[in-house]
């Protein structure tokens, strides 16, 4: 038996050839986070089951004699909150993410509700004061018909566009001119406030057939059903809640997005991102449109609510007040915003009733404090205090303002 040879060493890999390209490595591209977390979602549905479960069953079913009856002013005054938070929501997106501040998104709020009104005066028929299948205030100033922008006001289908096309094609051709020439800044916000301004004089007209200084009121029923019933009252209160929510989810949504990076970078800079490729116009008109179409819905919900719409909502005031709520709940933060409507709006509500000499000066005082001490509002307090998530790019991916 032959003795075993000893084993040959294994032969070495031959080396890489110098043209062989390295293989690329692979960019890993951040995914689309979360609409919402866990403690989100549980507020969300919260807020659902209070607005349509808990209130109605308070103010429908509790007997008035009971300490847990929820009153109809208690109601409708929630109503009106709801209304005001959504243009919060919207004057948040144009200015939180956008960083455009308008002082006339009460115009977009009162076109919706003039809309609104036009149907509801419609459907008051002979049950007005003269009688008359034309409303009051044209039979007084001596109208024999009425004028071609009432044409479609008898219809629920037609009347439900105009809420949206009136607001949202005012906002698209002002929108487009102005940022087309690139107005920012003081100057924006001047014009706003007087192109709202100059709205406001010519709805106070009497030949424009809007009402004059009163504007519209005595509303009767909406869709053949009496307005003044405790169940149309909670109809209307419950698609004011609803609609707020659909439009925080759908702000977050978008926001979240790339469209919503792209605003950001616009509010930072705006120079940058053209040098990078990007437009800012069609990003800037977009938001501001929609910023008009919310206004423009929560001004419809409002006017059957209160009972009345005059060219007062188109004041400087109002259009100040919705920066205000802005401001003290947290610009770009979506939520903060709801908050500081329902804030400011109850404490107004409660200080007009107790000293209503003071509530302007207490106002300005606050705005004056938020912007010097809580430049984050309620929710970038909240945020430092509790360590909450309320503003945090980071954490629910909303911009920080």
């Amino acid at each position: 038996m032959s003795p075993s040879s000893p084993s040959s060493p294994s032969p070495a890999p031959p080396p890489p050839s110098p043209s062989a390209a390295p293989a690329p490595l692979a960019l890993a591209l951040p995914g689309r986070p979360a609409l919402l977390g866990r403690a989100g979602w549980l507020a969300i549905l919260a807020a659902l089951l209070a607005a349509c479960i808990v209130v109605p069953a308070l103010n429908l079913l509790v007997p008035p004699s009971h300490p847990l009856h929820l009153d109809g002013y208690w109601v409708g005054l929630l109503g009106k909150f709801c209304c005001y938070a959504m243009c919060a929501l919207a004057m948040d997106l144009i200015w939180g993410f956008a960083g455009i501040l308008s002082l006339g998104h009460g115009l977009y709020f009162a076109l919706g509700g003039y809309a609104m009104g036009m149907y509801l005066m419609r459907q008051i028929g002979g049950d007005g004061q003269y009688r008359s299948a034309l409303p009051d205030f044209m039979v007084f100033l001596d109208w024999k018909e009425l004028p071609w922008h009432w044409a479609l006001s008898d219809s629920f289908a037609a009347t439900l566009l105009l809420v949206l096309l009136v607001p949202g094609g005012i906002a698209f051709v002002f929108g487009f001119f102005a940022f087309r020439s690139r107005i920012k800044g003081v100057y924006f916000s001047i014009i706003t406030q007087a192109m709202t301004y100059a709205a406001m004089l010519l709805f106070f007209r009497n030949e424009t057939g809007f009402g004059g200084n009163n504007g519209f009121t005595d509303f009767k029923r909406i869709l053949g059903v009496s307005i003044t019933t405790p169940g149309m009252r909670m109809v209307l209160f419950v698609l004011s809640a609803l609609a707020l929510v659909s439009c925080y989810l759908g702000l977050r949504w978008l926001t979240r997005a790339k469209f919503g990076r792209v605003l950001s970078a616009v509010r930072d800079a705006e120079s940058r991102l053209m040098f990078c490729g990007y437009s800012p116009l069609p990003y800037k008109l977009t938001a501001w449109v929609l910023s008009a179409l919310i206004c423009g819905l929560a001004g419809a919900l409002y006017v059957p609510q209160v009972g009345i719409i005059n060219p007062g909502e188109m004041s400087v005031a109002n259009s100040i007040e919705i920066a205000v709520w802005t401001a003290v709940g947290g610009r770009g933060t979506l939520a903060g915003p709801i908050v500081g409507a329902f804030a400011v709006n109850g404490a107004k509500s409660w200080l007009t009733q107790v000293a209503p000499e003071y509530w302007l000066y207490l106002l300005g005082a606050l705005f004056v404090a938020v912007t010097l001490f809580m430049p984050d509002g309620i929710a970038g307090l909240l945020k430092r205090k509790f360590g909450a998530k309320a503003g945090n790019p980071g954490g629910d991916g909303e911009a920080k303002a």
